[in-house]
Order: C-alpha cells, then sequence, then structure tokens
C-alpha cells in the first residue's frame, strides 16, 4: 500500500504531538521552584514513556477493541499490537497518532502536584490511569461505547462532538489532577507562594504547545476545507484568550504577566479542541474568550477553596476544557452529522448532549482517579517527607540539580 498524502500528514501530525509533551516539560518546569524543576520535567517526561508502553503493550485494544459492557474495550484484542501488524498494517500510523494523546494527557495532571509527589508512585499512578481512566474514556467517546451514537447514553441524548480531546484529554486530566491534588493534600510551602524560576524556558514551552497544537488538533482532518478551519480556529481561540488574560491582569494591577499571557493562550487552546472541526472562527475567537476569562476566575476560586494545585492545570485544562466542550452546544454550525447548535436552529439537543458528556468525564474520571489514589496513598504513599519537600525534592528524589555554578 502506497503511503499517500493523509497518511504523511497524519504522521506529521504524530510528531507535533509528541513534541507537545517536551513541551509541557518546559512549560511546567520553569515555572515550579529551582529545587523542583527537575522533578517536573521528569514526571513529564517518563509520561512518555508510560503512556508509549501502555498503548503498545494492551492500551490500544483498550481504547479501541470490542466494547466491554460499552465502558471499554477488549485488551487481549491487540496485545502488543500484533494483530494490527499482521492483519491491519494500514492501521499503525493512526494507531502512533492515537498515543501521543494518552502520553500528554498523563503528563498534564504532573504540573498539579509540583514539589511533593513521590517518583516512584507517580509512575506507578500513571500506568494505572492510563488504563483504568484515560483508556476507557477514549473508548466511550471516540470508539463503540457509552457516549457513541449507538452507546447507551448517545443513543438517548444523542453523541456529543469531541474532536480533539476536550473531554477524553482536558477535562479528564483537569478533573483527575483536581481529585490528586486533594487526597495528596497541600504542600510544605503552601502559605509561602512561590515564584517561577526560569519564566523564559516556560515561555518556550508555550510557544512550543502552540506549534505542536496545529497537529493536535489537525491530525485527524478529513478535507483540505477541514484542515483549513481547523487551522485557523487553533489560531483565533488562543490568541483570544491570550488577550482576555491580558486585559483582566492590566486592569488588575497594572502589569500584565507573560506567564499570564501564556497561561491564557493554553485555555484558549484546550476550549477550542473539541469543537475546532464545527465551529466557525467568529465563534472559536468568542470560546477563547470566555475561556481565557474562566481560567483567571477559576485561578481566583483556587486561592479561596486552598487546594494546591501548584500549576493551575484545574483552571487551564479542566475549566477550559468544560467551557470549549459545552460551547459546541451553543456555536456548532449544522452538518451531516449535526443539525448544529443551539444559535444554528439546531436546538437544545446537542447542547444536552455536550452537557452530559462533560458530566459523564467528571464523574468517571473522578471516581476511578479517587480510587487509584487512595489506594496508593495506602500502599506506595504518595508524597516525599516534608522535610525533604523543604530541602528540595530534585536533590532528594534524583540526587540532581538543575543548574551548577561549580
Amino acid at each position: 500500500m502506497e503511503l499517500d498524502a493523509v497518511n504523511v500528514w497524519m504522521m506529521v501530525a504524530a510528531g507535533l504531538v509528541l513534541l507537545m509533551t517536551p513541551g509541557v516539560a518546559f512549560f511546567y518546569g520553569g515555572m515550579t521552584r529551582i529545587t523542583s524543576s527537575i522533578n517536573m520535567m521528569m514526571m513529564v517526561f517518563s509520561a512518555m514513556a508510560v503512556g508509549g508502553l501502555v498503548w503498545v503493550l494492551y492500551g490500544y485494544g483498550l481504547s479501541s477493541g470490542e466494547s466491554v459492557a460499552g465502558i471499554f474495550g477488549d485488551p487481549l484484542s491487540q496485545i502488543g499490537l500484533t494483530d494490527a501488524v499482521t492483519k491491519q498494517p494500514e492501521t499503525l500510523i493512526s494507531i502512533g497518532y492515537g498515543a501521543t494523546f494518552a502520553m500528554i494527557a498523563i503528563a498534564l495532571i504532573a504540573g498539579a502536584v509540583a514539589d511533593r509527589a513521590k517518583f516512584s508512585t507517580w509512575l506507578v499512578f500513571s500506568a494505572a490511569w492510563v488504563t483504568l481512566v484515560y483508556c476507557p474514556l477514549a473508548f466511550m467517546v471516540w470508539g463503540d461505547g457509552l457516549l457513541s451514537a449507538s452507546g447507551a447514553i448517545g443513543s438517548v441524548f444523542g453523541p456529543a462532538i469531541d474532536f480533539a480531546g476536550g473531554t477524553v484529554v482536558h477535562i479528564n486530566a483537569g478533573v483527575s489532577a483536581l481529585v490528586l491534588v486533594i487526597v495528596m493534600g497541600r504542600r510544605a510551602r503552601y502559605s509561602t507562594p512561590h515564584k517561577p524560576h526560569n519564566i523564559p524556558i516556560t515561555v518556550v514551552g508555550a510557544a512550543l504547545l502552540w506549534f505542536g497544537w496545529f497537529g493536535f488538533n489537525g491530525g485527524a482532518a478529513s478535507t483540505v476545507e477541514q484542515a483549513g478551519l481547523i487551522w485557523v480556529n487553533t489560531l483565533a481561540a488562543p490568541a483570544a484568550g491570550m488577550i482576555t488574560w491580558i486585559v483582566v491582569e492590566k486592569f488588575r494591577s497594572q502589569r500584565p504577566s507573560s506567564i499570564g499571557g501564556v497561561s491564557g493562550a493554553i485555555a484558549g487552546l484546550v476550549a477550542i479542541t473539541p469543537a475546532c472541526a464545527n465551529v466557525d472562527p467568529y465563534a472559536a475567537i468568542i470560546i477563547g474568550v470566555v475561556a481565557g476569562a474562566g481560567a483567571v476566575l477559576a485561578v481566583d476560586l483556587k486561592r479561596r477553596l486552598r487546594y494546591d494545585d501548584a500549576l493551575d492545570v484545574v483552571a487551564v485544562h479542566l475549566v477550559a476544557g468544560i467551557i470549549g466542550t459545552v460551547m459546541i452546544g451553543l456555536f456548532a454550525f449544522p452538518s451531516e452529522e449535526t443539525p448544529g447548535g443551539l444559535f444554528y436552529g439546531g436546538g437544545f439537543g446537542l447542547l444536552t448532549a455536550q452537557i452530559v458528556a462533560t458530566l459523564v468525564a467528571i464523574v468517571y474520571a473522578g471516581a476511578v482517579t479517587l480510587v487509584i489514589s487512595l489506594v496508593l496513598r495506602k500502599t506506595m504513599g504518595l508524597r516525599i517527607d516534608p522535610r525533604d519537600e523543604l530541602n528540595g525534592i530534585d536533590a532528594f528524589e534524583h540526587a540532581e540539580q538543575a543548574y551548577s555554578f561549580r
């Protein structure tokens, strides 16, 4: 079988998405304390290793095999991808593309538990989470699961739209991060807010993320017209999110920050992810504005509620992911698959489906992550000793330091 343009583009897109996880490492690593940056980058990079292995060994089968109660696919159907190699080798490129989504979904959670997570426990958590949370939810939304057109929920409320991972990646990772933070507890230095130790590295990470996001959103485009729409929307929404965050900071403190600006851009990217192929560019801008504002408000709420989400994973991924997923029900234009959103005369059907899918993702990811977290807290322990935390997790977990001047 010859390698056509579609498969070449998917290989390129998979490379772009793979690059996003190192982008997360830079983005998070620069925002941590200087004594935590190595650990944070290792947590993110290890997500690539754990996610890649799980996906090849059995994860792809879990997310796409024959349905088991509509919750997950048969993991035995693709052990080691042997069946795909021998019977469906043409699917290997899309299988590899799917692996990169599993990797980055794990990596996103890491920023919430900066400074305090046991690295060995994090590796076990990553494997358990991608197995029990990510792959089943991917099956429910993108496979033949509960939220599909033929699924128990989708057949009642209608199938939800999630083109590139609003529920599967961002809401999933965001609510899981929130649960893990609550179970793990606040940092020893929680009462002393830290400043990012290397803002330029964080900005570089954000640039890599925005660059890679064109593959994240556009890799599954089926036509030139759809690819063009996705590209423009992936440009417009983060631009709107960034400007919104800057404007809010300007009114509040008169000094817009670079961390705030790039966080607004990421919030816009998160929000447009599920909607990128189904809304017009003007709607992408509105979605980006709402996501940027919503993420800022969520950061404020975090401070009032005093849960220790170190790098604002909940605000940027959970809140923006919910905004983008639900707003599809308002702004989706009519197509062969859907009559459109509320503002296009499609009624409340699609909006209801989007809300239901959001709630299912939150409940499922939250409940299973809670069980995983409680089991690991009881058996391995989730966090290092507070004294070692105060001395610096990099030295304790890795016997390394980010910068040496000797």
